[in-house]
């Protein structure tokens, strides 16, 4: 489970964001990033140019620095001072790169180059805590509290991303997607009456707990070698026997139940669901879930769209995590 630390500097504010760089088409910056997807490329003479992306907290942007003997000593994850042309390649933003040197310590804060929610954590782990603790069914109520009041995983649980690059993929997304889910869960129990409330919540809390063990997250997020090997489902499911042998009583049909809710969530053999849902609370939830991540793509391709100075009228770019170009109604109705 990582952790982020800034070290002992004053830091200086960082006065360019990649949000920003639209407004600094065809001139030159500077500023401070995180380097990623580094990659030397052939060009048609044969000659290298260097390929890497660079990120903060507001996005990402590709950049180009064509004489690759002029690229400084850095790898992915490291933050870089960069210098370079804003410009535009295939309706994108770009930077055409002319300097890079690797950023000193006391130059930079990292909470300047992670993505973090906007939500606040506090608040947002006090209402988390404000669901369980309404739960009727003792033995969900305490597996939960198993979980949050365990204070290594409340402390990643506070903090993790709920993926590497796709839905609330930044610093306390896990916990707001499911905080939204659980808002989700109470609103659809009232509607449909045969589902059990406080075990549908339940698989919103735990459904995706293994990813507190599948990535890691610091000046980037990446998988951990037991994520790629093992796959946050069993390792979810390896930590729910864990907290359950660990309490008294907690009725195996229950069990049963919960491991299925885990097991079942992605929906479909091919998007990795281990099992398909057979229970109305995992048919229910994975649809939530499901929504719950593309609603909050959508909300980020269309902030992406924002930054790169698309009109408010126009489509997206190709969004590969739902296989279309998206339009926001908003840009419509409000003109």
């Amino acid at each position: 489970m990582a952790r982020m630390t800034s070290g002992p500097f004053s830091f200086p504010m960082k006065d360019l964001y990649i949000t920003d760089l639209t407004r600094f088409e065809n001139q030159q910056v500077t500023g401070f990033f995180v380097a990623s997807a580094k990659q030397f490329r052939a060009k048609k003479d044969s000659s290298r140019y260097l390929a890497v992306n660079l990120a903060d907290r507001t996005g990402q942007i590709e950049c180009r620095m064509w004489d690759a003997s002029e690229v400084g000593d850095f790898n992915n994850g490291d933050v870089i001072k960069v210098k370079g042309l804003v410009c535009r390649y295939q309706e994108k933003l770009q930077i055409n790169l002319d300097k890079i040197r690797l950023a000193a310590p006391g130059e930079y804060d990292l909470a300047d180059f992670v993505p973090h929610t906007v939500r606040s954590i506090d608040e947002m782990w006090a209402e988390l805590n404000g669901f369980v603790d309404s739960f009727s069914n003792v033995h969900l109520k305490a597996l939960l509290r198993a979980f949050l009041d365990d204070q290594e995983i409340a402390g990643a649980l506070r903090h993790a991303p709920a993926a590497k690059a796709l839905h609330h993929a930044w610093i306390g997304g896990l916990l707001e997607h499911i905080v939204s889910l659980l808002g989700l869960c109470e609103l659809t129990a009232k509607h449909y009456p045969e589902i059990d409330r406080d075990l549908l919540m339940t698989a919103a809390v735990l459904h995706d707990i293994g990813k507190l063990r599948e990535l890691s997250w610091g000046t980037s997020f990446d998988y951990t070698l037991e994520g790629q090997l093992v796959g946050h489902i069993s390792i979810g499911v390896a930590m729910v026997e864990s907290k359950i042998a660990q309490l008294d009583s907690f009725p195996q049909d229950l069990r049963i139940l919960v491991l299925h809710l885990i097991l079942s969530h992605h929906g479909k053999y091919e998007f990795g669901s281990p099992k398909l849902p057979m229970i109305p609370e995992a048919v229910l939830f994975n649809y939530l879930d499901d929504l719950d991540a593309k609603m909050q793509t959508m909300r980020s391709e269309f902030a992406r769209a924002e930054a790169a100075g698309k009109a408010p009228d126009q489509m997206t770019d190709w969004v590969r995590a739902m296989e279309r170009p998206l339009l926001n109604t908003n840009g419509l109705l409000k003109r």
